[in-house]
């Protein structure tokens, strides 16, 4: 990630580790503004998908809504409320066996390298409201 804003890089991506649950690009502008009161917006969704494309953080596509950002790397999955749109991991250690990759391709004639699972459901929150 070294180029000219490696102060304003550094921060985006400081804010959005602080941030945890997988924030949208406008939660992690938001959070930058108030150390960088400069930074434009344009700045921190390049850098957030800067972030993406070197491996440094993955974006999560949940639902219709925002996508989200994780600064977490390794293969998880997550859960999405479909009522608030809130994005959480789901555990650890749920999926010990993982996804079965050679039956996925042997099914669809691919090469498997990755996959993102999404469940969707109602949060604690919402339930009880």
């Amino acid at each position: 990630m070294a180029s000219r804003n490696t102060v304003q890089q550094r921060i985006i991506a400081e804010q959005l580790q602080q941030l945890g649950s997988h924030p949208t690009a406008d939660d992690v502008y938001r959070a930058v503004r108030q150390q960088l009161p400069s930074v434009s917006k344009a700045t921190v969704y390049r850098t957030l998908n800067k972030l993406v494309a070197v491996g440094e953080a993955t974006c999560v596509v949940a639902g219709t809504g925002a996508e989200r950002f994780d600064y977490r790397t390794d293969e998880h999955s997550h859960v999405m409320c479909i009522k608030c749109g809130k994005v959480e991991d789901v555990c650890d250690g749920m999926f010990e066996d993982g996804v079965d990759r050679d039956a996925a391709a042997k099914a669809c004639g691919y090469e498997i390298i990755g996959h993102d699972l999404v469940f969707e459901g109602i949060c604690p929150a919402c339930q009880q409201a």
